[in-house]
C-alpha cells in the first residue's frame, strides 16, 4: 500500500475541482457556433468539441480505473490512444449529449471519491503501458488538474479564431 499524498483537505479540494469542471465546461462552451466548435484555430490542436469528447472518454477511463483499483488487488490499468479516439464517428455527436455525460460521469465519480476510507485513498494499480503505479489519490490529483488544463486549452482554441 502506498503512502498518504495529501490531507483530507487536500483531497476535498480536488474532488471539488472535478465536481465543477461540467458546469465551467458547459459555461465556456454552451453558446458556440458549429463553426467554433469544429474548427482547427490551432495547429497541432484539438477543435473544441474533441476537447470536450475527450474529457469524457479520459474521464469515464479514470472513473474505471479507480473502481477497479478499490475492487481488485493491484489491477493492471489499461491506457488510451486518446488521438485515435479523437479521429472516432462518436467525436462528431453533438456536444450537449457529452456535457450531460459529464456532468452525471462527474457526480458519480465526485460521489465515489467522498466515500473513500484512508485504507482505500492508498490502494494501487500498475498502468499496463508504462508500469506507473496510481492511487486514487493520484487520479483525483491528475483529473482535477486534467480539466482545467482542457478549459485552459479550449480558452486558448477560442481566442486564436
Amino acid at each position: 500500500m502506498a503512502e498518504a499524498q495529501f490531507t483530507a483537505e487536500e483531497r476535498a479540494a480536488f474532488i471539488a475541482r472535478i465536481a465543477t469542471l461540467p458546469q465551467k465546461l458547459h459555461a465556456l462552451v454552451a453558446d458556440l457556433s458549429e463553426e467554433q466548435l469544429t474548427t482547427h484555430y490551432l495547429p497541432h490542436e484539438w477543435t473544441v468539441l474533441q476537447n470536450v469528447h475527450h474529457l469524457y472518454d479520459a474521464h469515464i477511463n479514470s472513473y474505471l480505473r479507480l473502481k477497479r483499483i478499490l475492487t481488485e488487488d493491484n489491477p493492471t490499468l489499461w491506457s488510451l490512444d486518446q488521438d485515435g479516439l479523437a479521429e472516432l464517428a462518436d467525436y462528431d455527436m453533438p456536444i450537449e449529449d457529452t456535457l450531460v455525460l459529464l456532468e452525471k460521469l462527474h457526480a458519480r465519480w465526485g460521489h465515489l471519491f467522498n466515500s473513500l476510507s484512508d485504507a482505500q485513498w492508498l490502494r494501487i494499480g500498475t498502468t499496463a503501458k508504462s508500469g506507473r503505479t496510481l492511487t486514487p489519490e493520484d487520479l483525483v490529483r491528475i483529473y482535477a488538474d486534467h480539466g482545467e488544463n482542457h478549459l485552459d486549452q479550449i480558452t486558448r482554441t477560442l481566442a486564436a479564431k
